[in-house]
């Protein structure tokens, strides 16, 4: 059995990565941090497909938290290891910057970019060590060309843009790939607000994504078939921004 996590597992994308790297044959460890109901769903979605599911509850903000629940599984687990990390936990608080609140800032740093280090920290020995890996973070269309009201996520994400390739340089030798895909406006809870009518005219395809057209670059980038590509980021956003 391969195992997989998907930080942020129970959320829109997040559901659609999970239930992917389940039918691709991976055992995924569906995290939360408050969503406990909505992560159970996820698992038994999978189940129900005769797949192979956990969930695992922490907060990546927080590295003793992060820490103390992945040591905490490993000696459960003491014969396996995570060959597959999708870091997709985040999260946004838009403001322009001349209103943006310091707690503003730092949520969504914490939340998005030092939960990268926090997570990926913890499983990377391991991929090293196996000599098999695959870190995929979901970033963002924000990260790649700056939003207004988004200096906050932009820097966050463009952060672990920058992360993404100075790792992939790290380990590649080790046959542990790092990549990165850019959601544009995915039909998610966090863009619900958003006039998809009116916005669907700046997009080439003419109209939003959907979770599983993500979740499906994210499952080729966790696959054999992805082992020479490192250090890229994959633009999932119908021709918005190239």
């Amino acid at each position: 059995m391969k195992y997989a996590l998907v930080t942020g597992g129970s959320g829109g994308i997040g559901q659609a990565i999970c239930i992917k790297l389940a039918g691709m044959g991976y055992h995924v460890l569906v995290h939360y941090n408050s969503g406990k109901v909505a992560a159970e769903k996820v698992v038994s979605i999978i189940e129900e497909s005769n797949g192979s599911a956990e969930t695992i509850q922490f907060d990546v903000t927080g590295f003793e938290n992060v820490q103390l629940a992945l040591s905490n599984w490993k000696k459960n687990n003491n014969d396996v290891h995570i060959s597959v990390l999708v870091n997709n936990a985040g999260m946004s608080k838009d403001n322009l910057m001349i209103w943006m609140k310091q707690e503003e800032w730092s949520k969504v740093i914490d939340t998005n970019l030092n939960s990268f280090f926090y997570v990926t920290s913890q499983l990377l020995q391991d991929m090293i060590i196996n000599k098999f890996g695959r870190i995929i973070n979901v970033v963002s269309l924000s990260g790649l060309k700056g939003l207004p009201g988004q200096t906050n996520y932009s820097a966050a994400k463009a952060g672990v843009i920058g992360a993404t390739k100075a790792l992939a340089q790290e380990v590649g030798k080790k046959k542990v790939t790092v990549n990165a895909v850019a959601p544009g406006y995915i039909r998610t809870e966090m863009i619900k607000e958003l006039d998809e009518k009116e916005l669907k005219k700046l997009i080439p395809v003419n109209r939003f994504g959907t979770p599983e057209e993500v979740a499906e670059a994210v499952g080729f980038l966790a696959s054999e078939g992805s082992s020479y590509i490192t250090g890229e980021v994959i633009n999932i956003n119908g021709g918005l921004y190239t």
